[in-house]
């Protein structure tokens, strides 16, 4: 189902550093995580979603949530921008 949602965004940014861009500029609206990709990575991305009240999804796998976003690889984060 969250993958789902993912392959339905009109605007969509993928990757932690695209998401962390969005998240500071105010734009992303819901953020996805895989539960797969290392702690360290996401804690940031966490924390930054925590403060400013955004949504967080987490779904199962890097590899499953690249191929929803439309790439071959895996993909640590994904953001459904407004």
């Amino acid at each position: 189902m969250s993958y789902e949602k993912v392959k339905m965004a009109k605007s969509l940014t993928i990757g932690t550093k695209q998401t962390r861009k969005a998240i500071e500029q105010g734009k992303a609206i819901e953020v996805f995580v895989a539960d797969d990709a290392d702690p360290h990575v996401l804690q940031p991305i966490l924390a930054m979603c925590r403060e400013r009240g955004i949504t967080v999804t987490h779904v199962d796998s890097m590899r499953e949530l690249g191929k929803a976003c439309g790439i071959e690889v895996g993909a640590a984060t994904a953001a459904v921008l407004e």
